[in-house]
């Protein structure tokens, strides 16, 4: 593979799935090739990589839209959702950053609230999702994005070269949110490579602090990230029932609920 055809990979990835989108749900190489203006072999590594990301099925020629699972909405509609509620847990968040930390952010877009925010710290900050680096390139604040194997729903990358690189570090706090949290199960997400990647990025902290609004609490996704108490703390927009009280006072877990 070319270093053009490395660049401008996403921003296939993505035509791929709009032309899958408009038509049938169906889309063949050749057709693709010439969309693109690539070459058939080009092709048919994005759609085996749009095939292991879940997000297409291939077929003969082609391939055609998978079904996604219910809560890995298209990114554009997860950064839209609950807007107020992820701003109140960023403004939250950030009182807890202390000058001179180094804070790791995973790639959710309630975290991404929270780098928009991040200029007003003096402060570092290692990234794990493209659109966090996006916002931290046009400002003041140091960064790292740890790069990896692009997963395109979440806009964040993943894998062994993530991990390995992400295990060299240690943060002063790590912020990372997901996409649904239990009393049995505590955080969990829809993506097994996501979680994994979220793994590592635990791993190198020193204080871990949940960023999770109301809409998830109560609810179980496929992989497990972490069980309640193996957070510092917990920020939320809205108070959670008494026993989600009571189990993170016993679990040792601190919330706080952003605006109150």
């Amino acid at each position: 593979m070319t270093l053009e055809s490395q660049i401008h990979a996403p921003v296939r990835h993505q035509q791929i799935l709009n032309a899958a989108r408009a038509g049938d749900g169906s889309v063949r190489i050749k057709d693709l090739a010439l969309l693109l203006g690539v070459h058939e072999m080009t092709v048919r590594r994005d759609l085996d990589l749009l095939s292991e990301q879940g997000l297409l099925e291939r077929t003969h020629g082609g391939a055609r839209l998978a079904a996604l699972a219910p809560s890995e909405l298209e990114y554009s509609r997860r950064v839209h959702q609950h807007p107020e509620a992820k701003a109140r847990i960023a403004r939250a968040a950030l009182a807890l950053i202390e000058e001179g930390d180094t804070v790791g952010l995973d790639a959710s877009t309630t975290d991404l609230a929270l780098a928009r925010l991040l200029h007003q710290k003096a402060i570092s900050a290692v990234v794990t999702g493209l659109d966090a680096a996006n916002v931290l390139a046009s400002s003041e604040v140091p960064f790292v994005l740890v790069g990896g194997h692009f997963h395109l729903p979440a806009r964040s990358f993943t894998g062994g070269l993530f991990s390995s690189t992400l295990g060299k570090l240690r943060l002063d706090k790590v912020f990372f949110s997901c996409g649904a949290v239990s009393l049995g199960r505590g955080f969990t997400d829809h993506h097994l490579p996501e979680v994994e990647s979220k793994e590592a990025l635990l791993a190198s902290g020193r204080q871990l602090i949940a960023l999770v609004d109301h809409s998830k609490f109560g609810l179980e996704a496929f992989c497990q990230i972490v069980l309640l108490g193996g957070v510092h703390t917990l920020i939320t927009d809205e108070t959670p029932a008494l026993e989600w009280s009571e189990r993170l006072e016993s679990e040792g877990v601190r919330l706080v609920v952003a605006g109150v």
